[in-house]
C-alpha cells in the first residue's frame, strides 16, 4: 500500500477528485488505482479566505508498488507503514475475576479488553444506563429535580457522553486506531477514523456507549448500575474487597479504579483509608459563547456552508496564571454539569451536526496546588466545590451566573443577554462575575480575553456571553501509582482522568486499556 500525503483540493472538491489527483501524483490512470482509503483530513485555513481541505490517503495500486514510486519520483509518497495494535489474546479467567469502578471511557474500554481476553469482568457503575440517564439529565436542564446519582456526571459513559465527544488527543499511541474502530463498530461515523479532530457527538454517543456495555456483556461480562463503591477492605497490603452502599461484599483481586474526576465521596473514602494522594494542578474559569457564524468568518475569512463550523484553540501565558480555551464546541450549547446538590457546575456539548447557533469554549486558568485556599489532597476539590455553592447561592438555583464580556471587562453587572443568546438551560442570571469567582481567575480573564482577540477576531466581543462556573476540566486529585500502574495497596490500579492521568475521552480510554494490560501481564507473571 502507498501513502500519499497533503493533498489539497477545495472544500466544495467532487469526491472522485481525490482519486484522480493521488492518480496524478503517482503518474498513473485512475483506473490503476484499486482502492483508496483517507488516512487522514483536515482543514488548511492560513490563506484565508483561499482555505484547502487536506488528504493523506493510502491506494492500492495496480502492478508493483516499488516500481510505482521510482517512476512517480513522488517526494509526499512512499510506502505506508504498518502498524497496528491486537488486544490481548484470550487467556485462563482468574478464581475471582477483574473489577472495573466506573463505566467512563477509561473503564469502559478496560472491560472490554478484559472481556476480549476472557475474564469476565464485573463493572460498578454508581449512575444509571445511558437511556435512564438521558432521560433524567433532560428532565433537570428542562428545570425538574437534580438526581446526584444520574447526571452529566455519573452514569453509563461517563461525563464524555454528554459531551461534545472529541475523540483528538496529544497522546501518539498505537491503540488510538483501535479504539476509534470500536466507536465505529459501536455506532459513531466512520469519519472519525481520518478526520483530524474527530468527533461523535453526545447524541450518537447515547448509542454508542450501550452498544459497547452489550459488546462486553456478550462476551461474558457484567455491568451493574446504580452501585457506588463505599468503602474497601485490605489485609497485609492487598486489596480484598470492595463493600457498595448497599451493603454488598465483593471479593475481589484486581479492581481498575476509574471513577473519574467528579467522585468526590470515594476521593474522601480513599483519604480515609490512607490510599495516597497528591493535590494536582488543574484549571477553573467560565464558558464563553460566540456566534458561530463570527468565529467561522474570523477562521475561515468567511462563512462558508461548505466547510465545517471552525473551531479554535487560543492559549495565554500571564503572570497569573495560563488561560487558554478547552473543549471547544462548534455548534454547541453550554449545558448543566452538576453532580451534587446546591452547586452550579457548566460544561460544553455539542450534537453530531454541530448546528446549533452559537459556538462556546471553556476558558480556563492553570491553578497551581500552592495557591490552593484548602490544604491537603483534595484542597483543590474543595475549593471547586465551595465556588460551586457560590454560583448556586447567587440566586438559589441551579440558574448559571452569566455576564457579557463588555460587562465583565467594565466591571458591572449585566442586565440581560445582546447579540448572543446564552444556550445554558435550564437558564441564567444575570450578574457581576467578579461575586462568584475568585479574583485569582478574574484577574487573570481580564487580562487574556482581550490579548486573545488578536489571535481570534471577535473573542473580546461585548455581547459574547460568559457563563460560569467551568470547574471540572480535569480531576485536581491524583492517586498515586507505580509503574505496575498500582498504588501502594496491591491489587488497587487507579485509572483515567479521576485518578489524574488522564484528560479526554481517548487519553481516558487508552489509560483504561493499559490499566487491564497490567493486570493481565501481572496475573500471567504468576
Amino acid at each position: 500500500m502507498i501513502r500519499i500525503r497533503d493533498i489539497s483540493l477545495p472544500p466544495e472538491h467532487d469526491p472522485r477528485q481525490l482519486q484522480y489527483e493521488a492518480a496524478r501524483l503517482l503518474r498513473l490512470s485512475p483506473s490503476r488505482i484499486r482502492q483508496l482509503r483517507i488516512v487522514r483530513r483536515s482543514v488548511d485555513a492560513r490563506k484565508k479566505p483561499d482555505v484547502k481541505i487536506i488528504y493523506t490517503v493510502d491506494v492500492t495500486v495496480e502492478g508493483s508498488e516499488a516500481k510505482v514510486l521510482k517512476q512517480a519520483g513522488c517526494k509526499r509518497a512512499s510506502l505506508a507503514p504498518v502498524s497496528f495494535y491486537q488486544p490481548p489474546k484470550p487467556c485462563p479467567a482468574p478464581e475471582k475475576r477483574p473489577v472495573v469502578v466506573g463505566f467512563g471511557p477509561a473503564g469502559m474500554f478496560a472491560a472490554l479488553i478484559f472481556a476480549l481476553a476472557g475474564q469476565r469482568p464485573l463493572v460498578l457503575e454508581r449512575g444509571e444506563d445511558a437511556a435512564a440517564r438521558h432521560e433524567k439529565v433532560e428532565r433537570f436542564w428542562s428545570g425538574g429535580g437534580f438526581d446526584p446519582r444520574s447526571n452529566v456526571q455519573f452514569g453509563e459513559g461517563g461525563a464524555g457522553t454528554f459531551s461534545d465527544g472529541k475523540l483528538n488527543t496529544g497522546v501518539n499511541n498505537p491503540r488510538i486506531h483501535w479504539i476509534l474502530e470500536q466507536f465505529v463498530a459501536a455506532g459513531a461515523g466512520e469519519d472519525i477514523l481520518y478526520d483530524a479532530k474527530p468527533h461523535v457527538g453526545t447524541d450518537v454517543l447515547l448509542t454508542v456507549v450501550q452498544n459497547l456495555r452489550r459488546r462486553i456483556i456478550a462476551l461474558g461480562g457484567e455491568v451493574r448500575f446504580r452501585t457506588q463503591v463505599a468503602d474497601i477492605e485490605q489485609e497485609d497490603g492487598r486489596l480484598t474487597a470492595l463493600l457498595t452502599e448497599n451493603g454488598e461484599r465483593i471479593e475481589c483481586g484486581s479492581v481498575i479504579l476509574a471513577i473519574g474526576h467528579s467522585a468526590r465521596d470515594t476521593f474522601q473514602m480513599l483519604e480515609r483509608r490512607r490510599i495516597p494522594m497528591e493535590p494536582k494542578p488543574f484549571s477553573m474559569g467560565v464558558r464563553i459563547e460566540h456566534k458561530q457564524s463570527a468565529v467561522n468568518a474570523a477562521q475561515y475569512g468567511a462563512d462558508s456552508p461548505v466547510l465545517p463550523p471552525a473551531d479554535y484553540k487560543l492559549v495565554r501565558h500571564l503572570e497569573k496564571g495560563t488561560v487558554y480555551t478547552f473543549c471547544m464546541c462548534p455548534g454547541g450549547y453550554v449545558v448543566a454539569a452538576a453532580s451534587e446538590p446546591g452547586g452550579v457546575v457548566t460544561n460544553g456539548m455539542s450534537y453530531a451536526s454541530r448546528a446549533g447557533e452559537n459556538a462556546n469554549a471553556a476558558l480556563l486558568v492553570t491553578l497551581n496546588p500552592e495557591v490552593f485556599p484548602y490544604p491537603g489532597p483534595l484542597g483543590g476539590m474543595r475549593w471547586q466545590r465551595e465556588i460551586e455553592q457560590r454560583a448556586y447561592d447567587l440566586s438559589g438555583s441551579y440558574l448559571a451566573p452569566a455576564q457579557r464580556v463588555g460587562d465583565f471587562l467594565a466591571h458591572r453587572p449585566s442586565g440581560g443577554a445582546g447579540e448572543v443568546q446564552p444556550t445554558y438551560r435550564p437558564g441564567v442570571v444575570w450578574c457581576d462575575l467578579h461575586e462568584v469567582l475568585p479574583q485569582r481567575i478574574t484577574d487573570a480573564l481580564e487580562e487574556a480575553i482581550p490579548a486573545l482577540d488578536r489571535n481570534l477576531a471577535g473573542f473580546s466581543a461585548p455581547d459574547a456571553v460568559l457563563t460560569a462556573p467551568e470547574t471540572r476540566s480535569s480531576s485536581p486529585v491524583r492517586i498515586l501509582r507505580d509503574d505496575t500502574r498500582q498504588s501502594t495497596l496491591r491489587g488497587l490500579y487507579p485509572t483515567g482522568e479521576g485518578a489524574g492521568y488522564a484528560g479526554g475521552i481517548m487519553s481516558a480510554a487508552i489509560d483504561g486499556i493499559l490499566a487491564a494490560e497490567a493486570v493481565l501481564n501481572a496475573a500471567n507473571l504468576h
